[in-house]
């Protein structure tokens, strides 16, 4: 199975908004989503560009993706945040997301990053694993706060 790792286009943004769609199902939430295409572009492509988007394609599918953004620690500096990595269910299994997830490394280390920093809900055990698998570490030392607006 050939895959190819790339920059996302302007022109994924509806694939990976479908793909966003399917992850939301996946983590019990599907009526969550209020994101648009349109604020998918304008927020990885536009003037005040807030996040990268790097996707995974299969014979010109959108078939997965990863979501980033610059974050700071006061304590180690430039930072990279992983909002989402998601792989179609039908592709894991062969490697796409450690493929998609080398790449998010890469990108760290090339930008200077001291760390690269994410979310797993405590009973997606697939993910838990994979990223054991990989070398991470999950920190349950740590509560989440959060505001709507």
């Amino acid at each position: 199975m050939e895959i190819i790792i790339r920059e996302a286009r302007e022109t994924d943004m509806k694939a990976v908004l479908g793909l966003i769609v399917e992850l939301a199902v996946y983590e019990k939430e599907p009526d969550a989503v209020i994101n648009t295409e349109e604020n998918l572009i304008r927020d990885a492509f536009g003037k005040d560009k807030l996040i990268n988007c790097t996707v995974a394609e299969h014979e010109g599918k959108v078939i997965g993706f990863f979501i980033t953004y610059v974050s700071y620690s006061t304590w180690n500096g430039r930072c990279l945040y992983l909002e989402d990595l998601y792989v179609q269910e039908a592709y894991r299994r062969h490697g796409v997301g450690k493929m998609l997830f080398d790449e998010l490394v890469d990108q760290a280390k090339k930008m200077g990053a001291k760390r690269l920093d994410w979310q797993v809900l405590d009973w997606n055990e697939p993910a838990i694993k994979f990223y054991e698998k990989i070398g991470a570490t999950i920190d349950k030392d740590w509560y989440n706060g959060r505001m709507f607006f």
